[in-house]
């Protein structure tokens, strides 16, 4: 006989938002206010981002699993990504977890990436608890932030029961909430409390013959330990799981069997090693090496499969390759096709969103996709940590062939500047095929907000431009809105490289000169080879230089003869602008110490041999 029965004192949950609405920073104070752990203020903010390009670039990556014990319950909390890119992240994560808590600004109110993870919370059933974060902000308005949170919920077809969710007030990097805006207390008691009363706990089912266990685990994640190998993380749906059972991972193609020789459930921030674990709680198996993300864990009497987490599709590409720069080999360890290639595929077992195959034109080149460019060049910067050597192209949007009709990705795109810029806003979106939407100054009209729906590759490398041309006052958010059929707009986009003539070391001398022309990517006394762009020409067309010139020296000295050399500073050129400023004819050679620009084809002969089509 099977009952449904329910693990009363276990809640899990989700906390998603927004990138930079406050998450992780809530996550900190439920930590500190709840676990016993040793000097735990020392472990300063943004606890739970524990990769270093988290902690440089002030974002969540990848989700996190902690615990917490509240009031004689075990609430397991999942820390999301907010940015649209890692998309694949969040949609993965909910799976795991029986209810949400969605934050959102009280000053900013819902944003693009508020719409796209409250989308998939309502269509998994969610309940979901509302944060109005950063109610101590000069300008939050939370009547109008909740009014607009209402308005999103109904556009999103909510049912009527996820319709009326409660609402927590809250200053998350304070730690206090409260149920009103005015009145927050100074603990996150009234949140959790919130989360033991209105999330449900997990439904499981139990056979009360004792003859069968049902056991079934969806695998969200997956885990490397050093001595335990790989490990398979997710929700225990029905039955239990112990140490040494023998159970089988049920695979989109093949099933794998396998003993489960490490158990452990999240107590914390840590891992604690258990005996047989039972269903509701979050889980971590070892014992499976060909398990996958996708997976039912079960055992061999029962063999019923969950159904198979499904994610968006990617929307940009790129080329990764071999580096055949001059400069190969000498900065890095990894750099053959085959090591770049083991990579790339090993990044396919915890990165749902990405794709990879292999380049139909060369053994040494592969065709990686993504949700964004940040989600691949989070991957390119990993792979260049770890060692690796590779040359990347630019991103392209990935076109589909759907009913008949050639249609590409749009975005959803938000942005917010100063009043004095919203001609240059407005220009510029027009100029890309942007359909704006929405557009009205804030309250106190200092600021104006446009909403837009623009083609992916238009988007591409916007954001920089904006940035420039508004001295950094800018604010822009996107997020997928789906495929729609391809657009024609003017993409004359070209940009002037200055490129090098010659192979050697720069010259102050030189670089003057140069500087005249453009502004430049490089400094003197650096290496440089032919076919490298040293930086940006003033004009439309490329500039081709001897970079490496030094001055004539002659015997007459004078007051006037030795001028000192001003250099301006060069454009100091990160992974994402290199990615964006790169044209159809160039690449970005990517090694642990450097990131160079440079032509496809180094010889210039080459260059007008393949621009004129021979």
């Amino acid at each position: 006989m099977t009952t449904v029965n329910s693990a009363t004192n276990i809640r899990n949950i989700a906390i998603i938002a927004h990138v930079d609405h406050g998450k992780t920073t809530l996550v900190d104070g439920l930590i500190k206010q709840t676990l016993n752990i040793r000097n735990v203020e020392n472990l300063g903010s943004l606890i739970m981002d524990s990769m270093d390009q988290e902690s440089e670039r002030g974002i969540t990556i990848k989700a996190k699993n902690a615990s917490i014990y509240y009031k004689d319950y075990k609430i397991n909390i999942v820390d999301t990504p907010g940015h649209a890119d890692f998309g694949g992240e969040v949609e993965r994560t909910l799976r795991m977890v029986d209810g949400c808590a969605l934050l959102v600004d009280a000053q900013e109110g819902p944003m693009p990436q508020t719409k796209f993870v409250l989308k998939k919370a309502i269509e998994l059933g969610h309940k979901i608890i509302v944060i109005v974060n950063k109610v101590d902000k000069p300008a939050a308005n939370c009547e109008r932030t909740l009014s607009k949170v209402e308005d999103l919920f109904l556009d999103l077809g909510a049912s009527d029961e996820q319709l009326l969710f409660p609402v927590i007030y809250a200053s998350g990097v304070q730690g206090k909430a409260g149920h009103k805006a005015d009145a927050l207390e100074d603990t996150l008691s009234p949140f959790l409390d919130t989360v033991i009363e209105y999330v449900p706990a997990p439904t499981v089912r139990v056979e009360t013959t004792a003859t069968v266990n049902p056991l079934q685990v969806l695998v969200l994640a997956l885990h490397y330990d050093n001595f335990k190998g790989k490990m398979a993380v997710g929700t225990i749906s029905n039955g239990r799981v112990a140490k040494n059972m023998q159970v089988i991972a049920m695979g989109e193609s093949k099933n794998a069997t396998g003993k489960v020789s490490s158990l452990m459930v999240f107590d914390g921030l840590a891992l604690k090693e258990v005996e047989e674990v039972t269903a509701g709680d979050i889980v971590m198996i070892g014992g499976l090496s060909e398990v996958s993300i996708g997976d039912t864990v079960t055992v061999p009497d029962y063999l019923q499969a969950l159904p198979r987490i499904k994610v968006d599709e990617p929307t940009i590409q790129m080329t990764f390759g071999v580096n055949t720069s001059p400069l190969g080999g000498k900065e890095g360890k990894l750099g053959t096709s085959r090591q770049i290639r083991d990579r790339l595929f090993k990044e396919l077992e915890t990165n749902v969103a990405l794709r990879v195959i292999d380049h139909p034109a060369s053994a040494e080149k592969f065709i990686v996709s993504g949700r964004g460019e940040l989600h691949l060049s989070v991957l390119i910067e990993s792979m260049r940590r770890e060692g690796f050597e590779l040359e990347v192209s630019k991103p392209e949007v990935i076109f589909k062939e759907i009913d008949g009709t050639k249609q590409e990705p749009f975005e959803i795109v938000e942005i917010d500047c100063p009043q004095e810029f919203q001609g240059i806003i407005m220009q510029e979106l027009g100029k890309r095929g942007a359909n704006i939407s929405n557009m009205y100054p804030n309250e106190t009209e200092t600021e104006f907000h446009f909403t837009a729906n623009m083609p992916t590759r238009a988007t591409i490398g916007l954001k920089s431009y904006f940035i420039g041309s508004t001295k950094g006052t800018v604010i822009m958010n996107t997020v997928f809105d789906g495929y729609k059929a391809a657009v024609t707009y003017n993409e004359s986009d070209a940009h002037g490289s200055i490129v090098s003539t010659e192979s050697g070391m720069t010259m102050a001398f030189s670089l003057a000169n140069a500087q005249q022309r453009g502004s430049l990517f490089i400094v003197p006394a650096i290496e440089v080879y032919q076919g490298m762009v040293i930086g940006q020409s003033a004009k439309g067309d490329d500039l081709e230089i001897n970079p490496c010139k030094g001055k004539q020296l002659s015997n007459v000295r004078s007051s006037g003869n030795d001028e000192a050399i001003s250099l301006v500073p060069h454009r100091n050129m990160s992974l994402e602008n290199c990615l964006e400023y790169i044209g159809d004819d160039e690449l970005v050679e990517v090694t642990p110490l450097n990131l160079r620009i440079r032509k496809k084809f180094l010889n210039p002969n080459d260059r007008k041999r393949n621009k004129s089509g021979r």
